[in-house]
């Protein structure tokens, strides 16, 4: 038996596309895109030796780019960091500066729900071995603009940020990949019956 489905004939669409196309829909995902990773950052569990949180706002971040494309996912999380620096608290535990050692990650969510928007938009959401990839390539797209703002912020060399900022954080991001790899197939194989 096969783990990956075949792409179906939807090529070239998002999860989000298939609901009644209008200019009120696509606020309306987008702020709710905005909402979601900023709800998801309030799960925040505090990581022993790290000023980062594990939070399940990278999960939101990336599901919100897979599922609206890297048009309406760059504006849900441009959306989502600018009210946040504008005194929104809704980053990681209810902060909400572009001075916290953790706004990298922000700004890394950013450009990751951008990527992964325009891979779903190719078909890269649809089966379970291509998600995974996806959302791995969308984790590293964070970590990549994460850990060095963390160093810069936090005057911590490149070793001490990797463990601190990305090494306790693995096992997570390696389980919300698996969460993803079940949830975003799923979802387009009940659409297509």
């Amino acid at each position: 038996m096969s783990t990956a489905a075949a792409a179906p004939a939807r090529t070239g669409e998002v999860l989000a596309d298939l609901l009644p196309a209008s200019r009120l829909r696509d606020a309306a995902l987008v702020l709710g895109g905005a909402a979601l990773t900023g709800l998801a950052a309030q799960i925040a569990v505090p990581v022993p030796g790290s000023p980062v949180p594990v939070t399940g706002q990278t999960f939101a971040a990336l599901l919100v780019g897979t599922s609206l494309g890297a048009r309406r996912g760059f504006l849900s999380l441009a959306l989502y960091a600018l009210a946040g620096v504008a005194g929104v608290p809704w980053f990681a535990g209810g902060g909400s500066s572009a001075a916290a050692p953790s706004f990298g990650y922000v700004l890394g969510m950013l450009l990751a729900a951008t990527v992964v928007g325009a891979l779903a938009r190719r078909g890269a959401d649809r089966s379970v071995w291509r998600t995974a990839a996806t959302m791995l390539l969308g984790e590293a797209i964070v970590y990549a603009v994460g850990v060095p703002y963390l160093a810069l912020a936090t005057g911590m060399s490149a070793s001490a940020a990797i463990a601190a900022g990305l090494t306790p954080f693995l096992i997570g991001d390696a389980l919300k990949a698996a969460l993803a790899m079940g949830l975003l197939p799923t979802a387009w194989k009940l659409l297509d019956r």
